[in-house]
């Protein structure tokens, strides 16, 4: 007898949907249908209904009121279309000359459209990197990711030295500025005044002084020196 989840058809709304419930989850236990519909750009109904199809496709876990989860193998199918988007930006930054800003959409289009076969072959390519051009971990081909143990610029101790290990951005614009400032990957920075209730913060980027808001600081991440 044919199993109902062999016969579920694995579109790009489905692989959208998977990815977003992951990268949401790093923040959260389990995600709201509200927060998924404002991030894929959906109505509430609809993504209630793609949840309640994944969960009899056996991919998520979804519970009115309290959110969604992934399942073990809704969580392969993620990092799987991570890894795909991930490898296809750093390709486009490193062989293609793409500027930073350009590369998310266009990933966004072709990590749907490639094989398997073609992935593994752009990872050896690229030598197999751990990390994205904004300098998030790129999954392995057998699902696994590094720890890494980063906290945002925000938060980093007055007179602590720490490397530029993340960039977090909202939008292209915000990319745009915290590159304009200096905030490179890799960059050496130093907090020298953090005005309180979340006011700016004062940094030293490579020796050189720079004034950024607190939202903008908390969307890059450091590594202590």
């Amino acid at each position: 007898m044919e199993n109902e989840n062999d016969k579920f058809e694995i579109t790009r709304a489905v692989e959208d949907f998977l990815k977003s419930v992951f990268s949401l989850q790093q923040q959260q236990e389990r995600v709201s249908t509200n927060d998924l519909a404002h991030v894929l750009g959906r109505t509430q109904p609809t993504v209630t209904d793609m949840a309640q199809r994944l969960m009899t496709a056996g991919l998520v876990d979804y519970q009115k009121y309290r959110g969604v989860r992934l399942t073990t193998a809704g969580e392969e199918i993620a990092l799987k279309i991570l890894r795909r988007h991930r490898l296809i930006e750093l390709y486009l930054v490193r062989e293609m000359g793409y500027a930073l800003h350009e590369v998310h959409d266009e990933a966004e289009r072709l990590e749907h459209a490639v094989s398997d076969r073609f992935i593994e072959a752009l990872s050896a390519r690229l030598d197999d990197p751990q990390l994205d051009p904004h300098g998030d971990t790129i999954p392995a081909a057998d699902g696994t990711m590094a720890e890494r143990e980063l906290l945002p610029l925000s938060e980093l101790p007055e007179r602590t030295r720490a490397t530029v290990s993340r960039l977090k951005a909202t939008s292209n614009d915000m990319l745009q500025h915290i590159l304009d400032r200096g905030f490179q990957l890799g960059a050496v920075v130093e907090v020298l005044l953090r005005d309180p209730f979340d006011g700016p913060i004062t940094a030293l980027v490579d020796e050189k002084q720079q004034t950024i808001g607190h939202g903008v600081a908390s969307c890059i991440d450091v590594e202590r020196v």
